[in-house]
């Protein structure tokens, strides 16, 4: 089966085209190329073609979640945090390749633009490669160095696969968390960043009016991660409503995850739905160039959850 570019190429009777734009020609003159080909296509865009495209288009709908419910639900997260993760304010594009090449996500699956960046699909992405810099100033000052780097922020986020059904969404808000440091020994570090992670998830939907938290973890290394596990359930003992549960069974996740991960499911007086992922990745080891270098990430979806808040639009 061909594919559309193939055709596309073959249509325009210029075989060596994707050669040439993505080899041959460098980065700003195919930027400046791109920018005269949509230049000349926005040129013919009337007011009529406007109103058409807000009416069909996915990415630029409003969100059906109402503003005071995010706000509710980013309010919520944020003060979950308390002083202990920094919250950080993230640009709305990162880097060409970032999802790529830290996240291995499918370019097919990012919204990429014509100046060599791309929309944000998961603020974990921007604020790995912040602390990832941030490591990077401290090991220079010692190269020893055991930071613990802790980073928050919420983002909208857009992500281009058709998805379709409840609580699907071209582009929503997204509450992610990183923690990174050196190896500490013995997983502490993961240990304790799980704990820590896990514990503003629970303490957010609680705050919120979850009636029903499950924590599913999963150790894709079958044991390594047991003190990880228990550090887990220790810190969430003292939450009611809280219940712990070891999903062996879970696929998704891996090769993105390293060993552990975990998912939230929250019920808000009903049927429970998944808000929350994360895990252990290797992104600030290879950002830093550093097999030493530890990563803890988390990410809970505010649309999710504020579409479930009382008096908020279905």
């Amino acid at each position: 089966m061909k594919r559309p570019v193939d055709r596309i190429v073959e249509k325009l009777g210029m075989p060596q085209l994707i050669d040439a734009l993505a080899v041959r020609l460098s980065g700003a003159d195919l930027t400046s190329l791109l920018l005269e080909v949509t230049r000349r296509r926005a040129a013919v865009v009337t007011p009529a073609d406007l109103m058409k495209r807000y009416a069909t288009d996915r990415f630029v709908a409003a969100t059906t979640a109402s503003f005071s419910a995010l706000r509710r639900a980013e309010d919520a997260v944020l003060s979950a945090c308390a002083d202990r993760y920094e919250a950080i304010a993230l640009a709305p594009l990162v880097p060409l390749g970032t999802h790529s090449a830290i996240a291995t996500v499918d370019q097919n699956k990012v919204l990429t633009t014509i100046r060599n960046n791309e929309v944000a699909a998961d603020p974990t992405n921007a604020l790995a490669l912040e602390a990832a810099t941030r490591r990077t100033v401290a090991l220079r000052a010692d190269p020893k160095s055991t930071d613990v780097v802790r980073l928050a922020a919420s983002q909208r986020v857009v992500r281009t696969q058709h998805v379709s059904g409840p609580r699907r969404f071209a582009h929503f808000q997204l509450f992610g968390l990183v923690s990174a440091a050196r190896d500490q020994g013995g997983r502490a570090f993961e240990a304790l960043a799980a704990s820590e992670h896990l514990a503003i998830h629970a303490r957010a939907l609680l705050g919120l009016g979850a009636t029903e938290v499950t924590v599913a973890l999963t150790d894709f290394s079958r044991g390594r991660s047991k003190s990880i596990m228990d550090s887990v359930r220790d810190a969430l003992v003292g939450f009611d409503a809280v219940t712990c549960v070891d999903a062996p069974e879970r696929t998704s996740g891996r090769g993105y995850y390293r060993d552990f991960c975990f998912k939230l499911h929250a019920a808000f007086g009903g049927v429970a739905l998944e808000t929350s992922d994360g895990g252990i990745v290797d992104w600030t080891q290879r950002l830093v160039g550093s097999a030493k270098e530890r990563c803890f990430i988390s990410g809970m979806g505010l649309d999710r959850v504020a579409l479930e808040l009382p008096g908020d639009a279905r």
